[in-house]
């Protein structure tokens, strides 16, 4: 998608589509609805409508006029946004997504988007540009029907130094590519996104970038003694595979050295204690936290930022075979910790385990898991927060605030050592699951088990890395959770 900025007056301008925002402006009692745009004439165009009543700046609504008055465009957009008091970059990136899908249905591939002036102009335009990436995208690629609807150009009109625009349009180019590039991989089905492919496109991504990118395979895996990991992978005839990428640009510094580690279940069956056949299909997507990883990675590559950042992605099938570990069975991780297999459906962590304990020994000072790890976080939290699990205060500060700056939402559960009881095995160091009862928190008392003291954060996305229904703003299917919270989180360190 060709991304330009503006500094024309918006009522001059020659478009198929002008965008402007519309907010409540008012309190409580008395909604006032108001458009966002300085220029005299865009406001005048859409008065008519909101004084009407017919435009109320509710979210996500959005109305189209046709040879606005005054204006050289064809079609004024007016996209609701809410309250005013609030309304930011989060809010910002959602109505520019809304704007692109209404676009595309209606056969449009071109949009002018009026930035808001009070989103501060850098990040209004980040945001717009993320926004329309996210709207751009659709999941059915195998349809003989698929219609080709699309927005191929976007531009931008918003106050600001240019320089500074220009940079947040580049950067919000390359989350928003970035972002879909994770939602691509999640999107496949496993049939043709096996292990060996997902490292195949980590490997191209890798090298298109600039990327070291290791790769692998299962007698690697044995010789490191990642029992953990081999426990998962060896009930399927698809091959394992462990993929490492490493960013380390000149002039960073020894340390910190941040490490991304992801889930990278390309098919989840649950081996032999097998999930039930309802729904299974959408076991694909329990590779997102690998792939989610793969294209943080993208984009920090892009963005440059001056810190080390390492990423690996534990990838296999988890299959029900002759060869598959049984309930019962005990397994010895990489770590040296033994662990009784009590539902092998409880196989993310098992493969976390060996690659947070990898990450440390490749150097890694500070660690993010990220995984589509329980549906006890569905039960918690629903599908709109991804529950968030940290050992360190300070760590989770650095994260919650980049949550901010990414406009992305989660929720911190607690990891409180009272947990720890339910993960005591009879036989082995630890149990794979705690059973019912806080299954979330279980989880990611098992995973902190095997990262000791240092500074963790684990990200349970089950609920929030498929889109079960599409919304206004985004298509069902994969979204892209934590790319860019996990980007924000990594220049954080480099600020």
């Amino acid at each position: 998608m060709k991304t330009t900025l503006s500094t024309s007056l918006p009522s001059s301008i020659e478009t198929p589509c002008l965008v402007a925002v519309v907010l409540d402006r008012g309190d409580k009692d008395k909604p006032e609805a108001t458009c966002e745009c300085t220029d005299a004439a865009v406001r005048a165009a859409a008065q008519d409508v909101i004084a009407s009543g017919e435009v109320t700046s509710k979210m996500f609504e959005a109305t189209v006029l046709h040879a606005p008055k005054r204006l050289k465009a064809k079609r004024l957009l007016l996209v609701g946004g809410g309250k005013a008091k609030g309304f930011g970059h989060a809010g910002l990136l959602k109505v520019a997504s809304t704007a692109a899908r209404t676009a595309k249905i209606k056969g449009l591939r071109s949009l002018t988007f009026l930035v808001p002036e009070g989103v501060a102009g850098a990040d209004g335009v980040r945001a717009v540009v993320e926004g329309t990436f996210v709207g751009n995208f659709e999941p059915d690629y195998y349809r003989s029907d698929r219609k080709d609807q699309q927005i191929d150009d976007i531009t931008l009109v918003a106050a600001g130094e240019a320089a500074a625009l220009a940079a947040a349009m580049n950067e919000g180019l390359i989350l928003g590519e970035s972002q879909n590039f994770t939602r691509d991989l999640v999107n496949e089905p496993s049939n043709r996104m096996t292990p060996t492919i997902l490292a195949e496109r980590a490997r191209k991504m890798a090298a298109e970038v600039g990327l070291k990118c290791e790769v692998l395979g299962p007698e690697k895996i044995r010789e490191l003694k990642m029992g953990a990991f081999w426990s998962v992978a060896q009930g399927s005839e698809e091959p394992p595979a462990l993929i490492v990428l490493q960013y380390e640009p000149e002039g960073a510094p020894a340390t910190p050295v941040i490490g991304l580690v992801g889930k990278g279940v390309t098919f989840d069956t649950g081996g032999i204690s097998i999930k039930p056949a309802d729904g299974m299909e959408k076991m694909k997507y329990d590779m997102a936290g690998g792939a989610t990883m793969i294209g943080a990675m993208r984009a920090i590559a892009l963005l440059k930022p001056k810190v080390k950042v390492t990423a690996i992605v534990c990838a296999t099938e988890n299959m029900p075979s002759g060869k598959a570990q049984k309930p019962g069975d005990v397994q010895i991780a990489m770590s040296g910790k033994s662990i009784e297999i009590i539902n092998t459906d409880a196989e993310g962590r098992l493969v976390l385990a060996d690659g947070l304990h990898y990450a440390q020994q490749l150097g890694c000072t500070h660690l993010v898991d990220a995984a589509t790890l329980t549906g006890a976080v569905v039960v918690a939290l629903g599908f709109v927060n991804a529950g968030i699990f940290a050992n360190d205060d300070d760590m989770y500060e650095r994260f919650r605030k980049a949550l901010e700056r990414g406009g992305e939402k989660m929720w911190r559960l607690p990891l409180d050592d009272d947990y720890k009881d339910n993960i005591k095995s009879n036989i082995a160091d630890i149990v794979n699951s705690g059973g019912r009862w806080g299954g979330a928190v279980t989880a990611a008392m098992f995973l902190k088990e095997f990262v000791g003291e240092m500074p963790w954060i684990h990200l349970d996305i089950a609920g929030t890395a498929w889109m079960e229904e599409a919304k206004p703003w985004i298509a069902k299917g994969p979204s892209g959770i934590a790319v860019r919270s996990l980007v924000e989180f990594v220049k954080g360190f480099a600020d």
